[in-house]
């Protein structure tokens, strides 16, 4: 074989290595039998898999059909391999927050102001930490940022773990007190309260998300996170919601199954219904009563609703008491 052989074939050893590392890495975290580690080595392992972690993330994969708790699988990666490798793909994960609602609000529509805390580059020192020019490297991590442990799994195996350096906070940098940031205390970043101006728009269901791109946690060379506002509705006194249509239960005396009734229904609008069961209509446990075009707004187009019908259901037939 001539040195031009050799060479070639020695990138393609290097290359090959480089490229199944993770892989290697993965199947030597799964001895430890940790469920995270486990369920990263197969991720990882799997090319269909890692395809649908890498277009939808862990909720794809949950959504196939896995159950149970489900970990990153890069961050096991990241462990071994000092860390932000996926953080600089996507930037800062979002911030969630869940809102309180009411079926009112989310008939009507309505805003809120709403106050967040969110952590940001630090304008004072530019995110430097102090001083330009003042930070050194860190002298127990060499700069690293990790700390490499070697742990002894069994007689003759072995396993080297990577930890972030407790001197540096995992930043490979360390700054004198004297020249640290007065705003950041050397952090490089701050904690800052902001206030959103939250629209719920009419219409919206419990669960729906409401996002402010950008809005979120800043960090060093990568894009700001977003802050995600989850709708969480409250329980109501009269109705309750199922798809676009309103539900209430009703209980009748005797007396009104046989010879009629009629009730009085205040909207989540505040205007007043007139409901009206004629005498001789059969009304039977569990009977449905529509009053068409009061359902909840269309939420594309708030003029309309596409909650057709309002149901009544007798839930109860109350024993005529003489």
């Amino acid at each position: 074989m001539d040195s031009r052989n050799t060479k070639e074939h020695a990138n393609i050893v290097f290359i090959t290595s480089y490229l199944h590392a993770p892989i290697i890495l993965m199947r030597m975290a799964s001895v430890t039998l940790n469920p995270s580690y486990v369920k990263a080595y197969e991720v990882l392992s799997d090319e269909k898999k890692r395809q649908i972690y890498d277009q939808g993330g862990e909720e794809a994969l949950q959504g196939g059909g896995g159950g149970g708790e489900f970990h990153n699988p890069f961050d096991v990666f990241d462990m071994f391999f000092g860390g932000g490798r996926r953080q600089r793909e996507r930037g800062v994960r979002p911030t969630v927050h869940q809102m309180k609602v009411s079926l009112e609000q989310l008939y009507n529509g309505f805003s809120k102001k709403l106050k967040v805390t969110r952590t940001v580059i630090c304008t004072d020192c530019k995110g430097l930490g102090g001083v330009a020019g003042s930070v050194v490297k860190c002298s127990d991590c060499k700069g690293r940022g990790m700390i490499v442990r070697v742990m002894q799994l069994a007689p003759g195996m072995i396993q080297q773990v990577q930890s972030p350096c407790g001197a540096c906070k995992g930043t490979g940098e360390v700054i004198p007190a004297k020249d640290r940031c007065k705003g950041c205390q050397g952090q490089k970043k701050r904690k800052v309260e902001e206030i959103l101006e939250v629209h719920v728009e009419k219409g919206m269901k419990d669960g729906d998300r409401i996002m402010f791109e950008g809005r979120g946690d800043e960090d060093h060379d990568v894009p700001p996170g977003d802050i995600v506002i989850i709708l969480d509705e409250k329980d109501h006194h009269t109705f309750f919601r199922k798809d676009d249509n309103l539900v209430m239960n009703i209980d009748i005396q005797l007396v009104e199954a046989m010879c009629g009734f009629s009730r009085v229904i205040k909207t989540l609008d505040d205007r007043t219904l007139f409901f009206n069961v004629l005498p001789g209509e059969v009304i039977k446990h569990s009977d449905m009563r529509v009053i068409y075009g009061e359902g909840m707004p269309h939420r594309r187009n708030p003029t309309e609703k596409v909650g057709h019908v309002a149901f009544a259901r007798f839930i109860r037939i109350l024993n005529f008491q003489l």
